[in-house]
């Protein structure tokens, strides 16, 4: 408050002599009583003018005034109004405006009751979209050349995103995976009815029409990845999708033009496609092939006899003891030399003529000298499982780029005795703490 204090003859104090400011901007709790509902319910079973009859009341929002205290009685059909609501009660439920000695005043993102502020897209106030970054792309994921029905990924959306939406016009559904790899909307070829769900700390709202028009829209900032799939149904015409993103965040966005995961121009006649397919069960990449078929076909191509290439596929005594660095002197080595020290999670495993194909899904890098996305192929030029990852598993991997003479292939290579150790959280301390001793042996 403040009081006008003037001499005579000068001009009236210009302004509000009361300014307010909320104190709480967030949303209560689930499971707690509105503001507006406790008020009403201190005049239960309480008389009213003109009736003995004790009432239960609740909040009634057709109202003209909305600061008033407008209340329904119980398995009645009229409402009563009980003067103001007090001052900070909603002005209606989905509203941020409060009421204020009887008006509604919008509260700006200042916490001012009357306040123009508004946040930016990058969730500032008063900002101008300098800390983050809009994504806007079409997706035009191919329709599976088998031919079958099936899931196929569109774009990973990271946390932290605002303002999302995504749009599909065809008889095809889009479908949203979480952070860890679950479905929460027209998942497990359920189709779920339009509506509001709670996804990742923020509400989406799934709409579908008639007319095949589809939508995903949230408001965020989400607080986990988000997997945004499609349900192919007939070929894609195109999704749209957009979204803001703070800067930091913005190499995290997964892109199917990454130079490392390309398709192998060798690739065995018959194996499966090159990317996942999701089963209703999992979202896993399909089974592996067997190394006793891979034989059969791929010698041919390679200029080997095709028993010769199996007996070296299948003896054991060609693979021999699978032997992973252990120790810090070990860890610091490989960390220093390598290309790429990331945290991946093992989705699926194939093998593609004499080697063996990782889809992962990068969660975290430590040192990468070149760009990595979320998906990833790594490759290991084996068919022995050396170094030993299990599907679906976490792991610190350190490799190397490899590009071949011709230039016609360009990936991330794990070698035998490369460093690739169960990630733990033990693991990652000793990670972070790794890097200044890059540092001191250069200066040596």
């Amino acid at each position: 408050m403040r009081r006008c204090i003037r001499f005579p003859e000068e001009e009236i104090c210009k302004g509000n002599p009361r300014q307010y400011r909320v104190c709480e901007l967030d949303e209560c709790p689930p499971g707690f009583v509105p503001f507006r509902a406790m008020q009403c319910s201190l005049y239960n079973r309480k008389p009213i003018a003109g009736s003995q009859t004790p009432y239960q009341w609740v909040p009634f929002h057709g109202a003209p005034n909305l600061c008033d205290l407008n209340c329904l009685a119980v398995g009645h059909n009229f409402y009563y109004t009980f003067g103001r609501v007090l001052d900070g009660t909603p002005c209606s439920p989905e509203s941020r405006d409060l009421c204020i000695s009887g008006r509604c005043l919008r509260a700006g993102c200042d916490g001012l009751l009357g306040s123009k502020a508004q946040a930016d897209a990058c969730g500032i106030c008063d900002g101008r979209n300098e800390s983050c970054v809009f994504v806007q792309q079409v997706s035009r994921a191919a329709f599976p050349t088998s031919g079958v029905f099936g899931y196929k990924n569109v774009t990973h959306i990271p946390a932290g995103a605002r303002h999302i939406k995504v749009t599909d016009r065809s008889r095809n559904y889009l479908a949203l995976m979480n952070s860890k790899q679950r479905y929460v909307i027209n998942g497990d070829w359920a189709i779920d009815l339009p509506g509001v769900y709670e996804v990742a700390g923020t509400k989406v709202r799934y709409a579908r029409t008639a007319d095949v028009h589809e939508s995903f829209e949230a408001d965020g900032p989400t607080q986990e990845d988000l997997l945004v799939m499609v349900l192919f149904q007939e070929h894609n015409p195109g999704i749209e999708y957009q979204f803001w993103l703070p800067r930091e965040r913005l190499h995290h966005i997964q892109s199917d033009a990454s130079p490392l995961r390309q398709p192998q121009t060798r690739e065995v006649e018959g194996s499966p496609s090159r990317e996942p397919q999701h089963s209703p069960q999992a979202t896993a990449a399909p089974h592996s092939q067997s190394i006793r078929d891979i034989g059969k076909k791929t010698p041919q191509q390679e200029g080997i006899p095709a028993t010769a290439a199996a007996q070296v596929l299948t003896q054991p005594g060609r693979c021999g003891k699978c032997d992973s660095p252990r120790g810090k002197s070990q860890r610091i080595y490989h960390y220093c030399n390598s290309d790429f020290v990331f945290r991946a999670r093992i989705l699926s495993k194939r093998y593609i003529g004499l080697e063996t194909r990782y889809d992962v899904q990068v969660r975290h890098t430590y040192r990468n000298r070149f760009p990595v996305v979320h998906r990833e192929y790594v490759w290991v030029s084996n068919t022995c499982d050396c170094p030993q990852l299990v599907e679906q598993h976490e792991y610190v991997l350190m490799a190397r780029r490899h590009v071949n003479y011709e230039h016609t292939l360009n990936r991330i290579l794990l070698q035998r005795g490369s460093y690739a150790r169960p990630w733990t959280p033990r693991e990652d301390l000793q990670l972070r703490d790794t890097a200044k001793h890059c540092l001191q042996s250069r200066t040596l």
